[in-house]
């Protein structure tokens, strides 16, 4: 009885050390650092595209756009229309040394000593770009690819001008101050983009997956998640029974859950 009494009298003492701890590992874990770096790249966009007092925004944002294409669909992250330009933005949450350059058909991720390939992620966006080509009759010289990799990770090769972390998209997107689009211009593509783009529900998804599926059919060199598209890469349990084991997991990872046996 005195133990009982003791020990929740110690309790009461440091009772708010264990929210604190739970806080702790949270801002530590892989899941935050790349929800923090994906709300870092919005809230950077987003600020961009605040007009001032005097005159309207050279920017405008468009997230989480679903485009048809010929063959079925594709997935866009961010397009910011702009008066210099059409910025496509492919976000990448990843950890690990990062190796990769321009013209490799795979990078590699590479965490201690376990290392994974995984889609140069300037091709797969390049789909992106060339969809926005067709359905808006846009010259490529006006379309500008740019890859942001959030979450823990880090070059370890030198990247491309247009690959950056969070803080850096900025910072490349406004090297370009040459108008490329008149007024009018500006603002018809952003009518485009809302009338070409599919709107969001279970059928869109559903015809997404349709097209990701017959993508892998397709492909034998390389696994594509068949919820976004993204290149799975080979993961392994850190605990449990399964401690270990390795398995496919979706590159997008916390973005994409989704996770398939290793056969």
């Amino acid at each position: 009885m005195d133990f009982i009494a003791l020990f929740s009298g110690a309790f009461a003492e440091v009772w708010y050390i264990v929210p604190l701890l739970v806080v702790a590992l949270i801002f530590k874990s892989r899941w935050f650092k790349g929800v923090f770096g994906e709300f870092l790249v919005n809230r950077q966009l987003v600020k961009l595209c605040q007009p001032s007092r005097e005159v309207d925004s050279d920017y405008t944002l468009v997230k989480d756009v679903t485009l048809p294409t010929e063959d079925g669909t594709t997935q866009v992250d961010h397009i910011l229309v702009s008066r210099f330009g059409v910025f496509v933005i492919e976000t990448k949450n990843m950890k690990g040394w990062i190796f990769g350059s321009e013209n490799q058909r795979q990078w590699t991720q590479k965490i201690y000593r376990h290392s994974s390939k995984f889609q140069n992620p300037l091709h797969q966006n390049y789909k992106h770009i060339k969809t926005l080509e067709s359905l808006l009759g846009i010259g490529l010289e006006k379309l500008h690819s740019v890859i942001v990799f959030t979450g823990d990770s880090t070059f370890k090769t030198e990247m491309p001008h247009n690959v950056t972390y969070a803080r850096g998209c900025l910072r490349y997107i406004k090297t370009f101050d040459k108008v490329v689009f008149s007024d009018t211009e500006y603002r018809e593509i952003i009518e485009q983009i809302h009338e070409v783009k599919l709107k969001r529900g279970i059928l869109t998804d559903l015809k997404h997956r349709q097209h990701i599926k017959s993508l892998i059919a397709s492909k034998s060199l390389v696994k594509l998640c068949v919820r976004c598209g993204s290149e799975m890469v080979i993961r392994e349990t850190k605990r449990g029974d399964n401690k270990g084991k390795q398995f496919w997991g979706c590159s997008a990872y916390p973005k994409c859950r989704s996770i398939e046996e290793l056969s």
